[in-house]
């Protein structure tokens, strides 16, 4: 993930903003018991996989401070993502979380959720090259794979199967367990540069500058170093906390929209 993601959720520091974004991602509202069973070999179906994505993004909007229509960010990510809801044969949904996060994630079935503390540091275009990211995994299957091995490895530890053909509900605990593990799973490097790629171009494609790949990248390196340079550091889910390279990843996508003739903002 930019994240993100995992289903992505994914950099260097969790700010801690003023304003209604005060709070952080709920991933996980119990933990199951020790007494959990051995996980069963279930092979899972791509429909199936979709269908635990949907239940597991409704937790999440269930259990975060979703943005109403009428919040100013909700407004501005509503404007941005107007001509995306259908793009490349992926039919997308945008909700921003009023928590202080820098964060953004994506999800296989489509849903894509931005964090209020990313919205509030980022330009336009930072904030549409981070979701663009995110889409690229859904696009490349990044999302679908590491979602159903998170599934393997989590949730469906205790022994929900499929049954008949069709895979059963998750629990109110399992979907907070599965939430740890989505949070906690990574992206190879080959996975995020195509990720990047794909982030870059969907600048293009709206007419925006693919600067702000590296723009965005830059922001995030410059809040890591403040980090190790002994700022508090708030705890959380954050935003390319495994990301590897972003530094590096910053000067490629700057190479990148050099080379094809855009200008730094």
């Amino acid at each position: 993930m930019f994240v993100f993601t995992r289903c992505s959720i994914v950099c260097a520091i969790s700010l801690a903003l003023a304003s209604t974004a005060s709070a952080q991602f709920k991933l996980n509202s119990k933990t199951i018991g020790a007494g959990v069973k051995a996980a069963k070999a279930v092979t899972l179906s791509d429909d199936e996989v979709i269908k635990y994505t949907k239940e597991y993004i409704q937790w999440m909007d269930e259990h975060n401070p979703v943005a109403p229509a009428d919040d100013p960010l909700a407004q501005r990510l509503a404007r941005l993502t107007a001509n995306a809801t259908s793009y490349q044969g992926m039919n997308l949904n945008f909700k921003v979380y009023l928590v202080r996060d820098i964060n953004a994630f994506a999800c296989a079935d489509g849903s894509v959720r931005v964090c209020a503390g990313l919205m509030k540091v980022m330009t336009d275009d930072e904030v549409m090259g981070v979701i663009g990211h995110e889409i690229g995994h859904v696009k490349n299957k990044d999302s679908k794979d590491a979602f159903k091995t998170a599934l393997m490895t989590s949730a469906l530890k205790d022994g929900v199967s499929s049954q008949g053909g069709a895979a059963g509900a998750l629990s109110d605990s399992q979907l907070g367990d599965l939430g740890e593990a989505v949070a906690n799973s990574a992206y190879s490097r080959g996975q995020e540069s195509q990720a990047d790629n794909y982030g870059y171009e969907f600048l293009k494609a709206n007419k925006l500058n693919p600067w702000g790949m590296s723009t965005a990248f830059e922001k995030l390196w410059k809040a890591s170093q403040e980090a190790n340079n002994g700022e508090k550091k708030k705890k959380g889910t954050q935003l390319f906390s495994s990301h590897p390279d972003t530094e590096k990843r910053m000067v490629t996508m700057a190479e990148k929209a050099t080379k094809d003739g855009y200008k730094k903002p």
